[in-house]
């Protein structure tokens, strides 16, 4: 039996604190906690508890308590609503997502002109130096995947850690359907197990997964098959514990003071290290909260360039259904138009991907769609398949978050205000992928499409970009928030670019590449490889 450590003492003293438990916070820890470091991680949600009761329709992520408006953003430009909250749980959004797994592409990290503009926008590396942290983070959350098809893979020093399962007949019936029209599908890498152990069980395939916590634990997320292990190494969690304040002085942050969500106590944690790692709308909030811009050579882009990538779903109503009820379908993927197409003239580069989607939960569109429409739409659900359009949106100044001159939540924190709109550039790409998807299922038997634009942010990066210029971009290449010696920033929010593919391995990778540096100076400076186990 594993011993979880907890803590919430009024005073506590560690080597680093980690204030998020998603994949940033989690991979930081996982090198750090090698090195033998003391980390404490604070993380304000609870563990999400896990059983039948994950299978109902209601469970889906955003319907539960688990999705928090505790801290309610208020959203002035660019949201599905004027107030929006976020998932806050142990492993972060890892729990309700899709566990797809893809790296971005070797010339995602060097973009071109028409999606970097006038932004400045940087990576500060390329694929080559991240690659070997690509393959550890793969092996550490168990990614099953196949390579080989994708015209847009990038180079690979190791095969994925498992394969992946049989596609289902719906699956089979989109690939075929992409073959017919000269495409490449590919099987889209999943952070699932496959193997049945004493410990775990293997994926059963069903319909509740993205958008859910997997009732049987078969989902590789970061509660289930990463921070276990962590904990029984000696991680130390604050769970329901909110972050309010990092304290700075002498050009170091010298503690972060922190609220008990039931008790209202507050509790201050001294550390060497601290990395933020709450993502790319919770860690600028923290930042600016703390008036840390004010320590950056670079105030005017902290908070800023925020992107979420344009995403929209486009539903295929089917004849009949083609799999057994509550078959997974977020299997295959469709690349051939992520750096532009011959057939696709406006506009003209990048556009970006496609991927299968799940049939959606009635509950879902009953929550996001007109009342009328979810209704009409309950008694097809069964006969709906669709694919997820995915396009890079550019990186711009003017969206991005602050602090609102009044206002603050019961644990003291300020009101956050975001803003996001899309440029011409981004809802054209967006419209050349859903032509191109409704093209496909139409192929594949659809008798009519539906397409509804994803307004969301659950791919939010940007917001503390990293890069060369000390000037543009707040985090320097090795993670470090420029003006304090011992801030580091693990999560989304370094991204100088969106890519156009889901953004937690690359969250992964990029922590673990930034964990083991840290982990490099605690243990005396020995280097960390990151082929190791």
């Amino acid at each position: 039996m594993l011993l979880f450590t907890e803590v919430s003492p009024p005073t506590v003293e560690c080597d680093a604190v980690i204030v998020g438990s998603g994949f940033g916070g989690t991979m930081a820890a996982h090198e750090l906690l090698r090195a033998g470091a003391r980390v404490v991680m604070v993380e304000r949600g609870d563990w999400v508890r896990r059983g039948p009761h994950n299978w109902a329709p209601g469970a889906v992520g955003t319907l539960t308590p688990h999705y928090s408006l505790d801290t309610p953003y208020r959203v002035l430009e660019g949201g599905e609503a004027p107030f929006m909250g976020a998932f806050t749980c142990v492993g972060g959004p890892s729990v309700f997502y899709g566990g797809v797994s893809l790296r971005f592409r070797t010339h995602d990290f060097a973009p071109a002109p028409e999606i970097v503009g006038d932004s400045g926008a940087a990576w500060p590396f390329d694929y080559r130096e991240l690659e070997p942290w690509y393959a550890r983070a793969e092996r550490v959350i168990g990614v099953a995947g196949e390579g080989g098809d994708d015209p847009t893979e990038p180079p690979r020093s190791a095969a994925h850690p498992q394969p992946s399962g049989a596609l289902t007949p719906t699956s089979r019936r989109i690939w075929e359907a992409a073959r017919g029209l000269g495409l490449h599908p590919f099987r889209l890498p999943l952070a699932f197990n496959h193997a049945r152990t004493a410990e775990r069980t293997p994926c059963a395939a069903c319909g509740t997964c993205d958008l859910f916590a997997c009732a049987i634990g078969a989902k590789n997320d970061l509660a289930t098959a990463v921070l276990p292990p962590l904990l029984a190494r000696g991680l130390s969690l604050c769970r329901r514990t909110v972050a309010v304040r990092l304290r700075a002085r002498s050009g170091r942050v010298r503690e972060v003071e922190c609220v008990d969500r039931d008790t209202g106590r507050r509790t201050r944690i001294a550390a060497s290290v601290f990395v933020l790692a709450a993502g790319a709308l919770a860690s600028p909030h923290l930042v600016l909260a703390s008036g840390l811009e004010r320590e950056s050579p670079a105030p005017a882009a902290v908070g800023r360039y925020l992107m979420r990538h344009w995403n929209a779903v486009v539903g295929g109503f089917f004849p009949k259904r083609a799999d057994p009820e509550g078959q997974f379908h977020k299997q295959v993927g469709i690349h051939d138009f992520y750096f532009g197409h011959p057939e696709v003239n406006e506009p003209s580069g990048k556009l970006g991907g496609l991927q299968q989607l799940a049939t959606p939960p009635a509950e879902l569109l009953k929550a996001h769609l007109p009342a009328g429409v979810g209704l009409a739409l309950q008694p097809l659900v069964p006969r709906i398949t669709g694919l997820l359009a995915i396009a890079e949106d550019q990186p711009r100044r003017e969206n991005g978050v602050a602090i609102a001159a009044s206002g603050h939540d019961r644990f003291g924190l300020p009101q956050l205000l975001v803003t996001h709109r899309y440029t011409a550039r981004d809802r054209a790409a967006g419209r050349a992928l859903v032509g191109q998807a409704r093209r496909l299922l139409r192929r594949a038997g659809a008798l009519a499409t539906r397409v509804h634009e994803i307004r969301s942010f659950s791919h939010a990066v940007g917001t503390l970009r990293m890069g060369r210029d000390a000037g543009t971009s707040p985090v320097d290449p090795e993670g470090r928030f420029r003006g304090l010696e011992n801030l580091y920033v693990a999560d989304a929010s370094v991204f100088p670019t969106s890519a156009a593919v889901n953004p937690s391995l690359t969250i992964a990778a990029c922590a673990l590449r930034l964990g083991a540096r840290l982990a490099a100076r605690a243990s005396g400076g020995r280097a960390v490889e990151a082929s190791a186990s």
